[in-house]
């Protein structure tokens, strides 16, 4: 099943990531008025709309500044390069069990949406101010740089984190090797979007 590419069809259908999509059970339907909140003060702080991953995904400057998923149990608001926020309230989470940057807002009703509202809009600025600066996020050291569109990929999908980091060393190196060859964003993207079912499965970028 294809990822949707518009944002709209997230909040009337879901993200096309698996059979319940455009269905009532689609992981979406409990949380639509959280989820439409949390688009309005994205939209409302100037951020620019776009789909990445299946997800409406928030830009400034160039830059991805956070993007907005559902689950069965809660909807989420995951701020992107999280390293570089300051997390004055206490209340960023780890996306999934193997993030290394707690990044991520939790909700389970609107009213804690719209109670959080200037701590959201708050940790927007942080990261908007970031990117019209410049300001990368510290790197991580490995043997192989981790191509940012996955770093970023990785914040997105839990399932796909929690995947990728219980792969072997040498299967990890094997994906961040093949990535990073691509010249342009645009092509790292794609070829993360293809890798992902493998990575899920368990297997390296080059095995069958």
């Amino acid at each position: 099943m294809a990822m949707i590419t518009d944002a709209d069809d997230f909040f009337s259908k879901g993200c096309g990531r698996c059979d319940r999509f455009a269905t009532p059970a689609c992981s979406t339907r409990p949380w639509i008025d959280g989820l439409k909140e949390l688009r309005r003060i994205c939209q409302e702080a100037g951020l620019t709309e776009v789909t990445k991953w299946g997800h409406p995904t928030y830009m400034h400057a160039g830059r991805n500044i956070a993007l907005i998923g559902a689950f069965r149990g809660d909807f989420v608001l995951s701020f992107m390069n999280p390293s570089l926020l300051t997390d004055t309230e206490g209340v960023l989470e780890p996306q999934g069990p193997n993030s290394q940057t707690a990044g991520t807002i939790r909700f389970t009703d609107v009213g804690r949406v719209v109670t959080m509202e200037p701590v959201i809009r708050s940790y927007l600025r942080q990261l908007m101010d970031h990117a019209e600066a410049g300001t990368k996020p510290p790197k991580v050291k490995r043997d192989i740089d981790m191509p940012d569109e996955l770093a970023e990929a990785l914040d997105a999908d839990p399932e796909l984190s929690e995947a990728f980091h219980a792969l072997t060393p040498g299967r990890q190196r094997s994906y961040m090797f093949n990535i990073n060859q691509a010249k342009h964003s645009a092509t790292r993207t794609a070829r993360i979007v293809k890798f992902r079912e493998r990575i899920i499965a368990g297997k390296g970028a080059m095995e069958r």
